[in-house]
């Protein structure tokens, strides 16, 4: 592509109205940049045209949706969740929160989907521009992407025509003589994000001109932005790889700590169902369902529960011996339960388990399942680490099992295997103690 250029300008184009769907975007961008106070439109000029605008034209407008439905329908991969923020594929192959799925610069109860190809529309509003003004320009179709590791939000381009998207400098040579190898340029990105700087995100110019590049626009409309989708077969960090997934666990786990305490920040009932999803995937003896999961969402069945249980404890306490100063020293530090916002018991069920005549296989049958639970159990716990939640397990349903069943309206076989607490942490986590594997393993 040549030496870099000595400079180049970003002029923002004003006087483009509200966008509804049929309007005529190279019209309405024409008119406004060939007025009397715009910057015109000459042979070589690169449009960076924000995708809204092309979105509001083609119809990609919605009323009345759940936008959580509207993120399903348009994702065809989940790369990451936490909380209520996805980071998902688009079937465009693009990686990005709530697959672009869009509230702002809209009216109030709409939703803005992306455009259905945005190299079509890109290539289709360059025709229209050269066959109303004769110019031959480049577009950049762009919108708003943030990045792993960076905090901010960037431009960048999802629909390209009139350019190469890449800069390819591999087996180039740098001021120093060496050979470029890895060295890729994403141009049309730059570009995205340099009109930026002008368009911004709430000031109403949706269309700026890159002028003084005219080397990098091309006569034909070229590839698109195909060519800076990274492959499965390139992406280190592609969830479901064995290495990402490897990562991906280690980490969950390490950050997974005891909470004490929370704040008064409700819990997303469904970031809990989808930890229950992956506590399901913990091993189970006989191909059976060993574990039930109580989700204790009400205010008022949480406090009977815990009161019920503090009424058994205490009288389990007074049956011990315990002086009344001692009881209540005891029931206020074990109220972590009772702090959360919001609580699970999970429960062992023992349906399909092997009848045995004695004690001793009979004993290691249920070991079986309860090992199975507390592997269910564990899931869960990093699973709502993953969601953003802290938890706390806390024994105490073991002990008054006929409390928690009766005050939860459970079946008989169910055996509640302690409670969960969850909530938001109040507080950073405390430190682990300082242990290695090495303390734990025995080499035979």
């Amino acid at each position: 592509m040549g030496g870099p250029p000595r400079g180049y300008s970003v002029l923002g184009v004003t006087g483009i109205p509200e966008i509804a769907e049929g309007d005529d975007l190279a019209a309405l961008i024409a008119t406004a940049a060939t007025a009397p106070d715009g910057p015109g439109l000459l042979d070589g000029d690169v449009l960076v045209v924000t995708s809204k605008i092309l979105s509001k034209a083609e119809g990609r407008l919605l009323r009345g949706v759940d936008r959580e439905k509207v993120i399903d329908a348009e994702a065809v991969r989940v790369v990451a969740r936490k909380g209520r923020t996805r980071i998902v594929q688009t079937r465009h192959g693009f990686v990005m929160a709530a697959a672009g799925v869009d509230a702002s610069n809209t009216e109030p109860g709409t939703l803005l989907l992306l455009p259905e190809d945005s190299d079509a529309s890109a290539r289709g509003l360059r025709a229209a521009l050269y066959e109303r003004v004769g110019v031959r320009v480049g577009i950049v179709v762009s919108d708003t992407f943030g990045r792993p590791w960076r905090t901010g939000l960037t431009d960048v381009a999802i629909g390209v025509a009139g350019l190469d998207a890449l800069d390819d400098h591999r087996g180039r040579a740098d001021t120093h003589g060496n050979e470029l190898a890895v060295t890729v340029t994403a141009t049309v990105d730059e570009l995205a994000g340099a009109a930026e700087l002008v368009k911004g995100k709430a000031g109403a110019v949706p269309v700026a001109i890159v002028r003084g590049l005219a080397h990098l626009v091309t006569e034909h409309d070229g590839e698109g932005v195909r060519t800076l989708v990274r492959g499965a077969e390139d992406d280190m960090f592609r969830l479901g790889t064995a290495e990402a997934a490897a990562e991906g666990a280690r980490g969950a786990i390490t950050a997974r700590r005891t909470v004490r305490a929370f704040t008064a920040e409700p819990v997303d009932a469904e970031a809990v169902r989808r930890a229950v999803g992956a506590a399901i995937t913990a091993p189970a003896p006989h191909h059976t369902v060993p574990w039930r999961f109580v989700l204790v969402e009400s205010a008022p069945a949480r406090t009977a529960l815990l009161d019920a249980m503090r009424d058994a404890w205490i009288a389990d306490l007074r049956a011990d011996g315990m002086t009344p100063e001692s009881i209540a020293r005891r029931v206020a530090r074990g109220d972590i339960l009772r702090a959360a916002p919001y609580l699970v018991v999970p429960c062992l069920v023992t349906t399909g388990s092997h009848a045995y005549p004695d004690a001793t296989r009979a004993g290691a049958e249920r070991e079986m399942f309860t090992v199975s639970a507390g592997a269910a159990v564990q899931n869960l716990l990093i699973a709502l680490t993953a969601e953003g939640l802290g938890s706390a397990w806390v024994s105490s349903t073991m002990f008054c099992r006929d409390v928690v069943r009766a005050s939860l309206a459970l079946p008989a076989e169910w055996d509640p295997m302690g409670a969960v607490a969850v909530g938001h942490p109040a507080q950073p986590p405390r430190e682990r103690p300082a242990r290695t594997a090495d303390d734990v393993i025995v080499l035979r």
